[in-house]
C-alpha cells in the first residue's frame, strides 16, 4: 500500500513521553503508534456521529451477589437484550464479588442504554462498555 510522508512536530518533553510508550506498548517505530492513534480517534469519532448505526463491543461489570436482587435485575435487562447479546460469560471472583462480560451487537444507541442501565442496578461496583465499528 503506498504511504505519504508527513512531518510532525514534538515539543522535545511530550516527545520522551511518547517513546517511553512506545517502547512499555512494544511498538518499534514511532509512524505506526501514530497511525493507531489517528485510526482510534476516526473510529471514535465516526462511532459518535452515527448514533443509529450498529456496532459491537462487550459489557464488562463488577458487581456484589449478595446486594438486593442484583442477580435477578440483571438476568431480566439481558433477557431484555436477548436480540443484541450474543455472548455471556460469569466468573466468581470470590464468595461476594462476580465478573460478567457480555458481548453485545446492535444500534448504539441501545448499547448504550443497556449499559447504563446496567451499571445503574444498586451492588454493581464498576462497569465500562467497549465498541467498535461493524463497518470499516
Amino acid at each position: 500500500m503506498p504511504v505519504e510522508r508527513v512531518g510532525v512536530s514534538f515539543e522535545p518533553k511530550l516527545l520522551n513521553k511518547f517513546d517511553t510508550l512506545l517502547k512499555k506498548k512494544g511498538y518499534t517505530n514511532r509512524s505506526e503508534a501514530i497511525r493507531d492513534l489517528i485510526r482510534k480517534e476516526i473510529m471514535e469519532s465516526e462511532i459518535k456521529e452515527e448514533e443509529g448505526g450498529e456496532v459491537i463491543g462487550t459489557l464488562t461489570i463488577i458487581y456484589d451477589h449478595e446486594i438486593g436482587d442484583i442477580t435477578n435485575k440483571l438476568l431480566h435487562l439481558q433477557h431484555h437484550h436477548h436480540d443484541e447479546i450474543i455472548f455471556t460469560t460469569h466468573i466468581h471472583v470470590n464468595d461476594r464479588t462476580c465478573l460478567e462480560i457480555v458481548v453485545i451487537k446492535g444500534k448504539l444507541s441501545r448499547m448504550k442504554k443497556f449499559s447504563e442501565n446496567i451499571k445503574a442496578l444498586k451492588g454493581v461496583r464498576h462497569g465500562q462498555l467497549v465498541i467498535t465499528k461493524t463497518q470499516f
